[in-house]
């Protein structure tokens, strides 16, 4: 595999290789989880091919080498496109002072009061700011919820945990809380925004686990994702399922009877569940029983988006990877979809080990799940997209674990990889000549993959690898469709902005510390709307930061700008996280010019492990206008058939025509063999 060699800190990319072998192939039909509609639009490898080699100016802010005196750091690593609309810097930050324990997590914001809630789950509680000064939150009282008497006489038990908070305009506010232990029902608590107590109004009972709650934009509901995991050793393994609360047009508390909740029984029916939703490891595989519901029980309830005319929800199934869709006026589950894979040998090639010697996006012979985390939705022409954020999830317990690194298969898991998996790639562009070369650490050696899928019983090897998660985020039609995907954008974007830091972790700065996990792992998602045009602001969790996409056309987003207000030169596990900034963006809101303090659009992230809440802002038309620079011999747009428009804002500066630089240095990673 390729030798690490040094490069500056602001180096020259040189352009990726198209492998034109693998865009023709048909391997990627070769999984029973094929992508939805396919073909899909993804990030055409011709843009990287043309994509600009971009040096000094003012495009690229690298993070500071001395440590930051405060949270908001001075220098932040960001990267722009040409002709960019807009660009984000960073306000200010309220910090907790409680580190590497989620007290900074779901975000939501009242405009008639300038406030921010966020939910604290080291303290069970919900942070109340006020952000009417923007450039400082304040914290002005807290929510506790230990002790609130349920409508049923339940009372939230201590260490019960705090998960999500919303609020309607008016000021009624709804949070999520699982009990203690998570396998018992949950409540959704309601509370009055508009208060300068911590009081609440009262709890209703809902699911096991609500994970996440949201308002239907008519304000009519509250749908609550009840994510029923199971016990650590499956002892237990509760339903997942939505409740669909019907609140009141006032402030006040909604009666119990007031609650319904969407199940999944329906889909225990044989053949009721399409094949390529993933129902595996439940009470049966641990050794714990045999489940009465093996759907129902299965299937993880993550995150729940509403369509504009409030009738129905979109709920992603995380593990499963697949979205449920809910028709709210019935409260019944109408269809669970399975949503394919993306393949990183013919569609997004990504850096699969930490230990290659460095920045390394390539093609490889895996499938990747999408498994989406956090969902939201818009409308474009009267049809209705959703937005997925693909960080990928495994279900890693104590009673089972579908998690194994690729080299381990054959000692720990099922079996070894077949033989002749990767034949018909042997040699091709670089890639290992022999099977015993794709195990190396510097190749798929060290890819956590899942146990659960590609395993031929027959052959008792593995003919397919499958990783968590996709490192993009993708729109999909309401109908499970894929439209438009990010392939590598996330990969590409982190190297040049953060070379020396790419793929780092939350708590500590390193190089390539998750390549063989998750990537950047994007979680954090929320869709905005500035000057008639639709944009989508997704969150690393890794290696942090907020990138901002262009997606009015739903076919053909573009790359618009990315901040990360974190200082590499303070690693959180040794320097201690104080000076850091903001390491683990969990959630992010958008505010609009009309409803922020400001009188211009915002954005406020929680951070889960600087335990801070940040706000920024959009700053119109502020981008500085950089000349797109095209290596000799690379192609040209007309050769490309890639419009200049297309190319000047998602090219030009985005995928910057690849890397094949890295950087020497110590990994100062995880430890795993």
């Amino acid at each position: 595999m390729r030798s690490p060699v040094s490069h500056p800190r602001a180096f020259t990319p040189r352009p990726l290789p198209r492998h034109p072998g693998f865009l023709g192939s048909d391997r990627g039909d070769r999984s029973p989880y094929p992508n939805r509609g396919c073909p899909v639009t993804l990030f055409p490898p011709a843009l990287r091919a043309t994509a600009a080699a971009l040096v000094g100016g003012g495009l690229l802010a690298l993070g500071a080498t001395a440590p930051a005196t405060a949270q908001v750091v001075p220098a932040p690593p960001s990267l722009t496109a040409d002709g960019a609309a807009f660009t984000l810097s960073t306000l200010g930050t309220f910090e907790t002072g409680v580190y590497d324990a989620s007290a900074a997590e779901i975000v939501t914001h009242f405009a008639a009061a300038q406030r921010l809630l966020v939910v604290n789950a080291a303290a069970a509680q919900v942070d109340v700011l006020s952000i009417a000064d923007a450039a400082a939150p304040a914290k002005l009282f807290d929510l506790r919820l230990t002790g609130v008497v349920a409508l049923d006489g339940r009372v939230i038990p201590a260490g019960a945990a705090v998960n999500s908070v919303a609020v309607r305009a008016d000021g009624l506010g709804a949070i999520a809380v699982e009990s203690n232990p998570k396998t018992d029902l949950g409540w959704v608590v309601f509370f009055d925004a508009n208060e300068s107590a911590g009081d609440t109004l009262g709890a209703v009972t809902v699911g096991a686990l609500p994970d996440s709650l949201v308002f239907s934009p008519d304000g009519t509901r509250v749908i609550v994702a009840n994510e029923g995991e199971p016990a650590e050793d499956y002892s237990v393994d509760p339903e997942g399922s939505v409740s669909i609360i019907d609140v009141p047009t006032g402030i006040a508390l909604p009666a119990q009877s007031d609650v319904a909740t969407a199940d999944f029984r329906a889909f225990d029916a044989p053949g009721a569940l399409e094949a390529a939703v993933r129902i595996f490891g439940g009470r049966e595989d641990a050794a714990k029983g045999t489940p009465v519901y093996p759907v129902a029980e299965n299937l993880e309830p993550e995150y729940a988006t509403v369509s504009s005319d409030s009738t129905t929800a979109w709920v992603s199934l995380q593990e499963a990877n697949a979205i449920a869709e809910v028709d709210l006026a019935t409260a019944t589950v109408t269809a669970v979809r399975p949503l394919g894979t993306i393949s990183h040998l013919t569609q997004t090639p990504i850096d699969a080990s930490d230990r290659d010697g460095g920045i390394n996006i390539r093609s490889w012979p895996v499938q990747g799940f999408f498994m989406p985390d956090t969902i939201d939705s818009y409308d474009v022409a009267g049809e209705t997209y959703l937005v997925t954020a693909n960080e990928g999830d495994s279900r890693d317990w104590a009673g089972y674990s579908e998690v194994l690194r690729v080299k381990d298969l054959a000692d720990d898991g099922p079996g070894a990889v077949c033989a002749d998996a990767f034949a018909d790639v042997y040699g091709v562009d670089g890639l290992p000549g022999d099977l015993a070369g794709f195990l190396d650490d510097d190749a798929i050696g060290r890819l956590n993959v899942t146990t659960a899928n590609g395993f031929d019983q027959a052959s008792g090897c593995f003919t397919e690898l499958y990783s968590f998660g996709t490192r993009s985020f993708s729109i999909w039609t309401s109908d499970g469709t894929l439209a438009w995907d990010s392939a590598d954008a996330f990969e590409q974007i982190t190297a040049q902005a953060s070379p020396d830091f790419f793929n780092s972790n939350h708590s500590e700065s390193n190089l390539e510390g998750r390549s063989d996990d998750k990537g950047p792992e994007p979680e954090a998602l929320v869709i905005g709307e500035l000057d008639g045009r639709s944009y989508a602001f997704v969150g690393f969790e890794r290696i942090g930061g907020v990138a901002a996409f262009d997606i009015t056309d739903p076919t053909d987003a573009t790359f618009v700008t990315y901040l990360n207000n974190r200082d590499f030169a303070v690693s959180g596990e040794t320097d201690g996280f104080e000076n850091a900034g903001d390491l683990g963006p969990e959630s992010i809101v958008f505010i609009s010019a009309g409803e922020s303090p400001t009188g211009a659009p915002m954005l406020a992230v929680g951070n889960e492990v600087s335990g801070t809440t940040t706000t920024f802002s959009i700053d119109l038309a502020a981008a500085p206008v950089i000349p797109v620079v095209v290596p000799p011999g690379t192609e040209t747009l007309a050769a490309t058939g890639v419009s200049p428009a297309v190319a000047a804002t998602a090219g030009g500066a985005l995928l910057l025509a690849g890397l094949a630089a890295a950087v020497l240095g110590r990994r100062e990673g995880r430890a795993e063999r």
